[in-house]
């Protein structure tokens, strides 16, 4: 586990000139560009207007639905605040694990007046969510390893004779699976019917068999990045945030492939069990950092759409390299022309199940 202490100058001399003792916050994400995108756009600014707030990073979301089932277990409640996926949210809230949020009281309303339920709309799920950003997983390609006809369908991921090489895939069944019988020719509309069978899964894994022995599987989303970087892979998959990072800000030989997407939305939870005084400053915080103007501050340092309709207008330039972040939102029209719409509840209900099998399968 790592963990990063982004104390200001602020904390430091305000304790030193005998302040209160200051208040621990573990923030839960995902690390990479997307956590520094959360750190710029709202953590710093909060810590600078409360020096009696110390945030601490965690960059264990992927995990955090059985690291919150184990502190429940256990009695031992050590995260504030956690960033997790629309279907982990599920799970959370339905298990009890995370606290309810009244979207009229404990959430900021947009300029306007507008309720925070209403300006969120339908990205807030469930009453234990609170969404961030609207993002995609999807395929980064190396522009001089794929010839002089680049991929333009995610099917070409599975043509190992057109694009020979390595791929790199999340190690979970969540896309791959889909992707897998999509490209096996099942109709969109059909996705989740077929998966909902035995016979559905051993299909949607005998599609990833015919490109097993060429993918490198990764858990982090700054693996994808690397990989592509350095050369070991040909293409791979990734959060569209950490492929923007590579391509905009560090100018590597990469690529987008905006085929087949797979949007999701990524947002808070607040656990449940908290102490009244660390639940009173998350809520505080979560207000903050939630509002308008912080959800379109966070679009100046990733290319992920802020989740409130009200901050989409405020959406303006790449803070360091000024350039128009719109046109590199998953939600542009221009890169949403074949979207895979990610069936969350689906996924909530059938995700330890189809967890099981995918890793028989790897195992096999």
């Amino acid at each position: 586990m790592k963990t990063t202490h982004l104390l200001l100058a602020a904390s430091a001399l305000a304790m030193s000139a005998g302040a209160a003792s200051a208040l621990d916050l573990t923030l839960v994400s995902w690390g990479g560009a997307y956590q520094q995108s959360q750190l710029k756009a709202y953590a710093e600014p909060y810590m600078a207007m409360h020096p009696d707030v110390n945030i601490i990073w965690d960059e264990s979301s992927a995990e955090a639905v059985a690291k919150l089932r184990a502190m429940n277990e256990a009695g031992n409640l050590t995260w504030d605040l956690v960033d997790v996926t629309v279907s982990d949210s599920m799970r959370l809230c339905d298990e009890g694990l995370a606290r309810p949020i009244d979207g009229a009281t404990e959430l900021a309303p947009a300029p306007d007046g507008t309720s925070a339920d209403d300006d969120f709309g339908a990205t807030r799920v469930n009453e234990c969510f609170v969404p961030q950003i609207v993002y995609s997983t999807t395929f980064g390609y190396r522009t001089d390893l794929v010839g002089d006809t680049p991929p333009t369908s995610v099917c070409d991921v599975f043509d190992l004779a057109k694009y020979p090489g390595k791929r790199s895939l999340q190690k979970r069944p969540i896309d791959n699976v889909e992707w897998a019988l999509y490209c096996d020719g099942v109709a969109n509309d059909d996705i989740y019917d077929v998966l909902s069978t035995d016979e559905g899964v051993a299909r949607a894994f005998a599609k990833l068999d015919t490109i097993k022995d060429q993918v490198v599987w990764w858990t982090a989303g700054a693996e994808t990045p690397q990989l592509l970087a350095d050369g070991e892979v040909v293409m791979g998959s990734t959060f569209n945030g950490r492929l923007f990072s590579a391509i905009a800000e560090q100018n590597q030989p990469i690529a987008m492939l905006w085929d087949r997407q797979s949007f999701d939305i990524d947002g808070w939870i607040v656990p449940a069990g908290l102490s009244a005084e660390k639940e009173a400053a998350v809520m505080d915080f979560l207000m903050f950092a939630t509002d308008t103007q912080r959800l379109a501050d966070q679009a100046k340092y990733i290319s992920y759409g802020p989740a409130r309709a009200s901050s989409a207008p405020l959406v303006g330039k790449h803070e360091v390299l000024g350039i128009d972040m719109a046109p590199h939102m998953p939600t542009d029209p221009a890169n949403a022309t074949n979207v895979q719409i990610y069936d969350y509840g689906w996924w909530a209900d059938h995700r330890d199940d189809i967890d099981a099998k995918f890793q028989a399968w790897l195992a096999q």
